[in-house]
């Protein structure tokens, strides 16, 4: 019997793309105790504050908040925002860490979603973006939606 290959968005991390230009993504498995799946099953997440860090050659994700489990036993963890550690190949996460040593790089989460049963972290290497490069980024935002209305308005008029 085959797997099924869901990809069901958790949560999405939307002040990424407005505070980094992000120029690579990386796939990552994540640690989970207790009942810290079914919460993330229910969509009780939240990553807007959330960042990865290296220690010790591994990769963790601080301040991830995932909301404790109401119907949960005694082996829930009690702190829902503690370091939970990234699943990665060494090699990437050697890549990751010298990339993320030049000037202005992080590491920072981007979506939680489930992969054939398994909860994922996308994770994107981002340079921080300066305040007009943010005003930029939203003029273009702006000016595309302005192209996208008025060719939907020409449609209109043609039928």
């Amino acid at each position: 019997m085959a797997k099924k290959s869901e990809n069901k968005q958790l949560a999405q991390n939307k002040k990424a793309s407005h505070d980094y230009f992000i120029e690579e993504t990386y796939e990552a498995g994540m640690v989970l105790m207790g009942t810290e799946i079914k919460s993330l099953r229910m969509g009780r997440a939240n990553i807007s504050d959330a960042f990865a860090t290296i220690r010790n050659g591994e990769l963790f994700i601080n301040n991830l908040h995932i909301s404790p489990f109401e119907q949960g036993n005694r082996s829930n963890p009690t702190d829902p925002t503690r370091a939970r550690k990234l699943l990665m190949h060494k090699s990437q996460i050697h890549k990751l860490l010298g990339q993320s040593k030049q000037e202005g790089y992080t590491i920072v989460p981007l979506k939680i979603y489930i992969r054939n049963g398994y909860a994922k972290l996308l994770i994107g290497l981002g340079k921080g973006k300066k305040q007009y490069d943010k005003r930029e980024s939203a003029a273009k935002k702006d000016a595309q939606r302005d192209i996208q209305r008025a060719l939907k308005e020409r449609q209109k008029v043609a039928r």
